[in-house]
């Protein structure tokens, strides 16, 4: 489904390059729960972003589904990111005017997923705060409506850039759970520093400096 070929990432700091990800080959599989683990700064955050077409390898190349994921257009790989992917980043980006549930339900403009989304809520235990503002919420809270509007609908793939970070172990767990179960089929690909919330993965790779292990 997803397949990095020799695909690098390089910033450019005060005139050297620096390597954020360097030559990797990496696959992901239809349906596959992968894991990239790595400490901060190895470099996963700047691979999930290579990987779901956030940034373009400054070499190499990005694949999805048989489409070079760097030749698309702006609009196209926009396209991609909306119908096809849900995101959960590590601090969570909410509409700051529309409450909870609002927030999920903003993610299927087109098709009506509003009990869908109250289900995904009450499943993330936010039931009492369905109508809460960003603001009313916690930073555990706010990030889990994050993981309810990635789930909504039919996604093909769900990345998640530290998506427990903010939580305590016993909530991260859970969150990593609904993940997993109410992903329809389709791809997941967690990166996280926390070896603990990939024990459902069906793979698990590790990156350092910028390099597959």
């Amino acid at each position: 489904m997803i397949a990095l070929k020799e695909a690098s990432l390089v910033y450019h700091d005060h005139g050297k390059d620096v390597f954020a990800c360097r030559e990797i080959d990496l696959q992901v599989g239809s349906g596959e729960f992968l894991g990239i683990l790595g400490p901060s700064g190895s470099g996963k955050s700047s691979l999930l972003y290579l990987m779901c077409g956030l940034k373009l390898p400054t070499s190499g190349s990005v694949w999805y589904e048989g489409q070079e994921v760097p030749r698309l257009s702006d609009s196209e790989r926009a396209a991609l990111r909306l119908n096809t992917f849900g995101f959960v980043f590590q601090h969570p980006f909410l509409v700051g005017y529309l409450s909870a549930l609002e927030n999920v339900v903003v993610a299927s403009p087109v098709v009506d997923r509003r009990e869908e989304a109250l289900e995904l809520l009450v499943q993330l235990g936010l039931e009492e705060k369905l109508h809460r503002l960003p603001h009313e919420l916690s930073g555990g809270e706010r990030q889990r409506v994050c993981v309810a509007r990635a789930l909504l609908g039919e996604k093909r793939v769900i990345f998640g850039d530290e998506p427990t970070a903010a939580l305590d172990h016993k909530t991260g767990l859970k969150v990593m759970e609904t993940l997993n179960s109410r992903r329809r089929g389709g791809s997941l690909v967690i990166v996280t520093h926390d070896p603990s919330m990939l024990e459902q993965a069906d793979r698990i790779v590790r990156i350092s400096d910028g390099e597959l292990e």
